[in-house]
């Protein structure tokens, strides 16, 4: 039996990080699963998946190693131990829109999303009316400084253990400060059958272009705005003679059962993105 961690690494960049956080792990004994790294102006970051013999794997020796190996660096280094065993948490992000966050929330009260909700990140209090109604704990994060919102929503995934994050209708953007700790593990629903239309406003571009058939897209979120990896995607036709407002409320109701078809293939497959494309393996 093995025991898994992720190890992220966000810094300035410079010579050598690479070889000294592998290296460092090497002599941990771990087994590096995966690698990727990338340099954007200047900005140094990358995940890593490592494994161990559980007869080897020593946590509070590899946290403590790595925190020293950050300071000499002048990176932060963070490591997150996972259990194949345990139930995956997460969080899940809000704005206004209920709909997306109801649909989840019912299937974790049916028991059929075989995750556990950890945590409700909203912009607004208003909503936390709704989160205690389905009996989920809510934090009130407001975005007016985007920077210490992220901050504070960092400090509350890490105290939480949160395995990855659902926006629900959270009509924030991430930067990718934020998005590099969580690489493919933000899942974000776009109304619009991507790339087509992507930005705000989507409906209204599909109505006004005159589509015939509009949707919406599951994906995971990068640094690019509306062009993370597709998971899964629905469609509806648009009818003659349909309004703005029917195409909005038919493409809202599309919206959950898609987002929840994503999160759900999320935790049932091990989804692999290569060159930006989600495939189950």
């Amino acid at each position: 039996m093995k025991q898994f961690a992720t190890i992220t690494v966000i810094g300035q960049d410079k010579t050598g990080v690479v070889a000294r956080v592998t290296g460092f792990l090497f002599e941990q004994h771990a087994n590096i699963e995966a690698l990727e790294e990338q340099v954007t102006r200047g900005q140094f970051s990358m995940t890593l998946q490592a494994s161990w013999p559980k007869r080897t794997f020593r946590p509070d020796g590899l946290r403590a190693g790595l925190q020293r190996l950050g300071r000499t660096l002048g990176m932060e280094i963070k490591l997150r131990i996972t259990d194949p065993r345990r139930r995956q948490r997460f969080a899940i992000f809000v704005t206004k829109e209920p709909r997306c966050f109801e649909t989840i929330a019912r299937a974790v009260a049916k028991k059929s999303l075989p995750a556990e909700p950890a945590l409700v990140i909203g912009n607004h209090a208003s909503f936390e009316a709704l989160a205690r109604k389905h009996r989920l704990p809510f934090v009130h994060v407001p975005w007016e400084d985007r920077a210490a919102a992220e901050l504070a929503a960092l400090k509350h995934l890490e105290a939480h253990e949160i395995d990855f994050v659902v926006l629900a209708r959270f009509m924030k953007i991430l930067s990718p400060n934020f998005v590099w700790r969580y690489k493919n593990k933000i899942i974000n629903i776009h109304p619009s059958l991507l790339p087509s239309f992507p930005g705000p406003q989507a409906y209204r571009q599909a109505y006004e272009h005159g589509v015939k058939i509009a949707g919406c897209t599951a994906h995971f979120v990068n640094m690019h705005l509306d062009e993370g990896p597709i998971i899964a995607q629905g469609s509806f036709q648009i009818r003659s003679g349909m309004s703005l407002a029917q195409i909005i409320e038919t493409g809202q109701k599309l919206e959950a059962k898609v987002l929840l078809q994503a999160v759900k293939r999320f935790l049932a497959r091990r989804l692999d993105v290569h060159w930006g494309i989600v495939k189950e393996v």
